[in-house]
């Protein structure tokens, strides 16, 4: 979906000015979608959007040294849209550049009478309104009400001037410097951008939009845009109906007598979910607090296959080309098998070289890494009681 909006805006504007807004783990893995080039405001960790979006502001003005008076225009990258969704971010930046109001949303046309978005509620039919009043997730019944009245689906997506967010990081969170933004990060309340700052706001528009727009951010609205049934190892038999299965893993998913569900399987968990309920996940995805089990890095992969007391398995794929940082743990050993490829370790400055079937031990507070030759497949054991991914020193190698 990043790589799709990405390249859908630069294909509108190519000389578009373009940051990416994200938590610290998925960096490695949009530089490896997108390049090394790309522009990242990176969330030390997760805080919702109004955090994001004023860290993200924060880093335009003081960092890319943008002024306050420039236009800004925020969207997710989930939505399933065509070029004249971006054509309409130009017109909703134009709108914001003109200063009439603090705030421009774009209002989605509503083509059904939903419950998972909120919904805007203009004075007018205008293209352009000003805002009447917001209203939360309702049910159908009460959506239905508001789409009688003209309301709009609140898609997420706004424009305002930089220094309009730059007066509200320093009202609401004492202060609006990157640094000391950054430095505070952790402390923030997790509040979305719409309850922190819209829908207090009393200078506001809405710009309507009524083409082609799948917020792909669900999995029943992401099944929907799905061409097969089945991503990955799947088979659904005959008495199936409306049902699709993501399947990330390398075991076999079989799906008999279902209806209306979608399976999705990773190495971060599985889903197994009435259509409709697919959409309430959050609060109970936001409880599970496990280890990393996946995660792209700038050098390759890793999978981790097993988690006990004081050990953990991992498979680790490196690129050819590349290597891990040069690092040591202080409470852990760990031990490398090489499976496939060939390349080169440094274990406290000494080189070796290696292949499918070598052993590499290293002990805790040892410096060590590992260089790619070929693609580089190992397994990795870690030995200790104190297994954590904060134990790690990072060094420079000079051979």
């Amino acid at each position: 979906m990043l790589q799709k909006i990405y390249g859908q805006i630069r294909h509108v504007d190519p000389e578009a000015n373009i940051v990416i807004a994200t938590s610290k783990k998925q960096i490695s893995a949009i530089h490896n979608q997108l390049g090394k080039d790309v522009d990242i405001s990176m969330e030390p960790t997760r805080r919702d959007t109004f955090p994001a979006i004023v860290l993200a502001s924060a880093y335009l003005h003081d960092v890319r040294g943008i002024s306050g008076q420039e236009p800004v225009v925020v969207c997710p990258v989930d939505p399933y849209v065509n070029e004249d969704y971006f054509q309409a971010l130009k017109q909703l930046s134009e709108q914001a550049k003109t200063g009439q109001s603090n705030l421009v949303l774009m209002g989605i046309q509503p083509t059904y009478p939903s419950e998972k978005y909120g919904y805007i509620i203009p004075e007018n039919t205008e293209p352009v309104s000003r805002v009447k009043t917001f209203q939360e997730k309702p049910d159908v019944k009460t959506a239905e009400h508001y789409i009688n009245q003209g309301a709009l689906w609140n898609g997420g997506v706004f424009a305002y001037r930089l220094g309009y967010v730059l007066e509200k990081a320093q009202t609401l969170l004492g202060g609006s410097s990157y640094a000391d933004l950054f430095s505070r990060y952790a402390a923030f309340e997790k509040i979305s951008f719409d309850y922190a700052v819209v829908e207090k706001e009393s200078s506001i528009r809405v710009m309507r939009f009524s083409g082609q727009w799948k917020d792909l951010g669900t999995w029943n609205t992401l099944t929907e845009a799905m061409e097969e049934s089945s991503i990955g190892d799947a088979i659904l038999n005959e008495t199936c109906q409306n049902v699709h299965i993501i399947n990330e893993l390398d075991v076999p998913i079989l799906a008999m007598g279902l209806h209306d569900v979608v399976i999705s399987a990773s190495a971060q968990g599985i889903l197994v979910s009435d259509k409709d309920q697919s959409s309430y996940i959050k609060p109970f995805v936001d409880k599970i607090d496990q280890h990393v089990m996946f995660a792209e890095k700038s050098w390759g992969d890793f999978r981790v296959l097993d988690v006990e007391q004081e050990s953990m398995t991992i498979k680790v794929t490196l690129r050819a080309g590349h290597s891990m940082n040069y690092h040591s743990h202080q409470n852990r050993d760990e031990v490398w098998v090489v499976v496939a490829g060939t390349g080169r370790t440094i274990v406290d400055g000494m080189e070796q070289r290696v292949c499918a079937g070598d052993v590499i031990t290293m002990q805790s507070g040892c410096r060590h890494t590992i260089v790619a030759e070929t693609e580089l497949k190992l397994m990795e054991v870690q030995l200790g009681r104190e297994i954590s991914v904060d134990d790690k020193q990072k060094y420079v190698y000079r051979s």
